[in-house]
């Protein structure tokens, strides 16, 4: 059943259970089961095997720890020891404080998060996991939901690294890009110069942003997200139903009367620094050739830079807490009670996680994302729509999947080579889709890796993450698919541009005027 059309079977059936009956470990075990039967052909002990090695592969794999696994896992722990510190310490108290009183709106906490989103762009981890940290406590004050504050974390992760050069995102690209150059004979072009050069063709990207400013300037909200913002307004409760997983968590840990601004800046300062350090000279060590900051960055381990990184976050984090335990405001007691609330607040996350790399090595194995990109290839369609085509697929492919760098690795070459084979003016045209649509795909997937570390980041439930963010995402396609098409037609990026542009104010426009006709039947 590999690459044939029952490989969409076990992906949709998970996508659709996790929609449907809102648990999602019980829906990603099934998802896990029926990938495996279909690999296996309905062989229940090789289904088994392939169960065990797929998750034992999550932790060892070719002999050896899979440290990319590991080492994002301990980090995903180290945040919530730190987040339950610096609550603990007073931090978290103090900057909202401070910040309450210079972030005068929902809207300006809501454009905060944007700000810190984008300036976070090095790798899409950190940013999932940091940004939802930091801006938390903002937003909590502004009776901003959970809910939207995973989405707006959500679509600075991806979207954001997908056009950053200096990013691990961008090193990876930047290496299929020059394969394919090289594939096809491709010579006007250098791979880094076709990187930038396809920025402003990558649609999604801009579509996505656009709607979070938009959403946040004209305060109006709508589908399930609406919900959950009037009940943050009326009731002051950010999450609308509270996570099982958040009862007796972080929340609840005495805080210090001692606490300071510093108790939160100087533990996510030296996160911050500390990664993008370990992220330079673990590239440093590995680069092989010229050693550009591209290169450097390219390099990289990225997973062993997030341990470091997480690593001398908690030290400098515990040594702030010695502080706090000499002035007897806390004690040995909660030193240990710190580290075991923290771990606790990220094993939902963690446990997720672990399941969805499962599925996603299944899948693999199933072919389905070679089974979508197959149809692109042999299809003969017109040259107009082979942009929007190809965006539709690659979203298609990394939703089912969970992946866009999967989907980058399918369908970057297969547009490479439709481009040459029909029309070379397509080539970056058609690989910017690829890249907007497998990051629209993966910005929806309740399997993606970067969804999951966004709800957990945010301590947002996943499941009403997903929900609320799917019709945000659905319009920002959309838009950046009536871009597609204008290109395809007309063979101009700036229109393309242009006219997602113009959809994004006539939007604004829109919702603007539903709020305040509903604000005037309120009266």
């Amino acid at each position: 059943m590999e690459g044939t059309i029952w490989s969409l079977v076990p992906p949709l059936l998970t996508i659709v259970m996790v929609l449907l009956t809102k648990r999602v470990l019980i829906s990603l075990g099934v998802g896990i089961i029926a990938a495996a039967l279909f690999v296996d052909s309905f062989n229940i002990p090789g289904a088994l095997k392939l169960i065990w090695d797929a998750f034992s592969g999550v932790f060892y794999a070719d002999g050896a720890v899979n440290t990319w696994n590991v080492y994002i896992l301990l980090f995903v722990l180290m945040l919530g020891i730190i987040t339950a510190f610096m609550s603990m310490m007073g931090g978290t108290k103090a900057f909202a404080e401070w910040m309450i009183r210079r972030v005068k709106t929902r809207s300006g906490a809501q454009i905060m998060t944007l700000i810190l989103g984008i300036i976070v762009f090095v790798d899409d981890y950190f940013n999932s996991l940091a940004v939802g940290q930091i801006a938390k406590p903002v937003t909590d004050k502004h009776r901003v939901s959970r809910a939207k504050l995973a989405y707006i974390v959500d679509s600075t992760a991806a979207p954001v690294c997908v056009v950053a050069p200096i990013s691990s995102w961008g090193a990876y690209i930047v290496g299929i890009i020059g394969t394919i150059f090289v594939t096809q004979n491709i010579t006007e072009y250098t791979a880094l110069g076709a990187f930038i050069q396809m920025i402003p063709m990558n649609f999604y990207v801009w579509a996505a942003l656009g709607m979070v400013v938009i959403i946040a300037l004209s305060r109006a909200d709508f589908g399930p997200m609406k919900i959950h913002e009037e009940h943050a307004m009326k009731t002051g409760e950010v999450s609308r139903a509270e996570m099982k997983e958040t009862k007796g968590g972080v929340n609840t840990l005495p805080a210090s009367d001692s606490g300071r601004i510093s108790d939160l800046l100087i533990p996510i300062a030296t996160l911050f620094v500390a990664t993008i350090s370990a992220i330079y000279f673990s590239g440093l060590s590995l680069v092989e050739g010229k050693r550009t900051m591209m290169n450097i960055f390219g390099s990289a381990d990225v997973s062993v830079a997030l341990l470091w990184g997480g690593i001398i976050g908690i030290v400098v984090t515990f040594l702030l807490f010695i502080r706090h335990y000499q002035g007897k405001n806390l004690s040995a007691k909660h030193f240990i009670l710190g580290i075991i609330k923290g771990t606790k607040s990220m094993l939902p996350g963690f446990t997720i996680l672990i399941f969805a790399w499962v599925i996603a090595t299944l899948i693999d194995l199933l072919g389905t994302g070679t089974y979508l990109a197959g149809l692109v290839q042999s299809s003969n369609l017109s040259l107009m729509i082979l942009p929007l085509i190809v965006f539709i697929i690659a979203g298609f492919i990394a939703f089912a999947t969970g992946t866009s760098w999967g989907s980058f690795g399918i369908l970057l070459p297969i547009a490479g080579e439709i481009a040459v084979a029909t029309d070379v003016t397509l080539l970056l045209p058609m690989m910017a889709a690829v890249l907007a649509g497998a990051v629209f795909g993966d910005h929806c997937s309740p399997i993606s890796d970067t969804t999951i570390l966004s709800s957990t980041g945010s301590s947002c439930n996943h499941i009403d993450h997903v929900t609320t963010q799917l019709p945000y995402a659905f319009v920002a396609a959309g838009i950046a698919g009536i871009g597609y098409l204008t290109l395809g037609i007309t063979g101009s990026v700036w229109l393309g541009l242009v006219t997602v542009v113009l959809a994004l104010i006539i939007l604004y426009g829109l919702l603007r005027k539903a709020n305040r006709e509903e604000v005037a039947l309120d009266k």
